[in-house]
């Protein structure tokens, strides 16, 4: 019960942040980089934290449930605009591997001086 405390604290720390700081980022992400630091120096114990993690990722698949179900019931819309979303699709993951491999190439260069 400890470790869902932990988490849950974590979560409202970093949504608090987000909040602060304008929402720039998400507060779930500022929440699970609080939980890596605290983890990293040792102010939260992982064994603490373990059952409940191990939990939580064994039910990740129910927390997409809702998602499917709206992508569902607006699959008209999704129909409308479909070319859309297959080049936004297309064009963001040639992006991606472009960005990940020259900072690869980058850094690698970096590493040989």
């Amino acid at each position: 019960m400890l470790g869902l405390l932990v988490i849950l604290l974590c979560w409202v720390l970093g949504n608090l942040l987000s909040f602060l700081i304008g929402g720039y980022i998400s507060g779930n992400v500022l929440g699970m980089i609080i939980l890596f630091v605290a983890l990293k120096l040792h102010l939260v114990n992982a064994e603490t934290v373990r059952p409940t993690a191990k939990f939580l990722l064994g039910s990740m698949a129910l927390f997409f449930i809702p998602y499917g179900v709206g992508l569902m019931e607006s699959y008209t819309v999704i129909l409308d605009h479909i070319w859309a979303i297959v080049a936004a699709a297309v064009l963001s993951t040639i992006v991606v591997l472009l960005v990940t491999g020259l900072t690869f190439q980058w850094i690698a260069k970096l590493k040989r001086k």
